[in-house]
């Protein structure tokens, strides 16, 4: 009886199991299914004008084909920017909660508030942005005030990347470069950044794709109006139309795509479907980027 018993357990067990490998299965394959189709039908509607010749390189004034040069600058400018002022930002603030501070109320705070900024409506840290950067500080819409207001996206994502990176290496690591006499600044610099150095990067690059697709802050902060570069003289800084100048408007590529959706004119719709064209791949490609590096890295610093 006990035999039986147990072989009727054993096939209930089995097949509970294959139901619920068979469920989770199928909405892994919907979510996929959906991800694909939104991607496939973004490239097939937008993928002919973003293939056209000169559309990555004219200006949307262009009579004959208006193109995104400009706005594909300004979120390539924009995201350099954004990464420039967080990156170190968040690199720091990581080392600082693995290694040196306290397990107290204040790193606690410090985690949620970090936990919190992550969850914030984009809306809203634009209109905060336009509030502080814009009109506070007296940056005007530019493109220091929407970098700043991407750095408030950048720092929570970033920050947890490297903290989870560090706190990953090995509790061996730490003792042995401690038991030869380093300082811990020593064994961080030495030790622990290099081995966490494949994640950090990808954790660098995924963000990087986040920030690249912003819209919403990006409108009250940076602008929407495409600027009038001058790459025949990048080097006049007090220049609006200097490619490289921080304190002039910007119009990336999401912000560009909402604008003709909101105002509508003739050969607009086509723009938008290649312009979003453009948007997915630059994203997809960071991905890419990031599963690449990190496995190059890996390869490279920890010899795995």
């Amino acid at each position: 009886m006990a035999n039986r018993d147990l072989t009727a357990h054993v096939k209930r067990i089995g097949s509970q199991d294959k139901i619920a490998t068979g469920i989770l299965t199928a909405i892994v394959a919907v979510v996929m299914a959906l991800v694909v189709a939104i991607i496939a039908y973004i490239i097939v509607r937008g993928g002919g004008r973003a293939l056209t010749p000169g559309f990555l390189t004219n200006t949307p004034t262009d009579d004959i084909l208006p193109g995104i040069v400009y706005q594909l600058w300004d979120s390539f400018y924009l995201l350099l920017v954004t990464l420039v002022i967080s990156v170190p930002i968040s690199l720091g603030a990581a080392i600082f909660l693995v290694e040196y501070a306290p397990d107290n109320w204040i790193t606690s705070a410090a985690s949620t508030a970090i936990e919190t900024l992550s969850s914030l409506p984009s809306i809203v840290v634009g209109m905060f942005g336009s509030l502080f950067f814009v009109v506070t500080l007296g940056w005007g819409i530019s493109i220091l005030a929407g970098a700043c207001a991407l750095t408030m996206f950048n720092i929570p994502i970033l920050v947890r990347t490297i903290q989870q990176a560090l706190e990953d290496v090995p509790r061996s690591q730490r003792d042995a470069a401690l038991a030869m006499g380093l300082t811990r600044w020593e064994t961080t610099l030495n030790v622990l950044l290099p081995a966490a150095m494949p994640a950090i990067v990808t954790g660098i690059v995924i963000s990087a794709g986040r920030v690249f697709g912003e819209a919403a802050a990006l409108i009250f902060t940076a602008g929407s109006a495409p600027a009038r570069l001058n790459f025949a003289n990048p080097f006049n800084f007090a220049s609006p139309t200097c490619p490289f100048n921080i304190f002039r408007p910007a119009c990336s590529l999401a912000v560009y795509i909402w604008r003709l959706t909101s105002e509508p004119t003739e050969g607009s719709t086509e723009i938008v479907w290649g312009t979003a064209c453009v948007l997915i791949v630059c994203v997809l490609l960071f991905n890419l980027l990031a599963r690449v590096l990190g496995k190059f890295l890996a390869r490279r610093l920890t010899a795995e």
